[in-house]
């Protein structure tokens, strides 16, 4: 009973722990979309409660202030999380998704570039950070694509 309050099939092995989908299925977009609104939603949310991380890997070549620049990256990202989210406008959020991917990549090469003389396990981090940035615009592509 207690399992199917949370909606889990608790008659069918195959399925026990996993929530009913009332016939539905999951497509891989959605669950792209699924994963790029958390992945946008949480960085947006650290980008402005934690900013000073952020604000060191703002290229010193943009005018005005580091943080300004962490502040807007941060509510751009959780604005597109909310057009991911939202079935009807995900497309226009996977065509944000994917500008917002390009435009903080400048980012991870500042990072990638301060950290090439700290410790080996952070500048791994940096660097993988870089190709990590473009499978993120390949998974923005695929949901803006529908």
């Amino acid at each position: 009973m207690f399992l199917e309050n949370l909606g889990v099939d608790a008659t069918d092995p195959v399925r026990l722990g996993r929530p009913r989908t009332h016939g539905r299925v999951m497509s891989g977009g959605r669950r792209t979309a699924a994963f790029l609104t958390v992945l946008l939603g949480g960085a947006g949310i650290l980008h402005l409660v934690r900013p000073e991380p952020f604000d060191s890997i703002v290229p010193p070549a943009l005018p005005g202030p580091a943080r300004t620049y962490t502040y807007v990256s941060g509510v751009a990202e959780l604005a597109v999380a909310g057009l991911l989210a939202v079935p009807r406008t995900r497309r226009r959020g996977g065509l944000a998704a994917t500008a917002l991917f390009l435009a903080v990549f400048p980012a991870n090469l500042q990072m990638a570039y301060d950290w090439r003389r700290a410790r080996p396990r952070k500048w791994v981090i940096a660097l993988g950070r870089l190709p990590l940035q473009g499978l993120l615009i390949a998974q923005a592509r695929h949901v803006a694509r529908g």
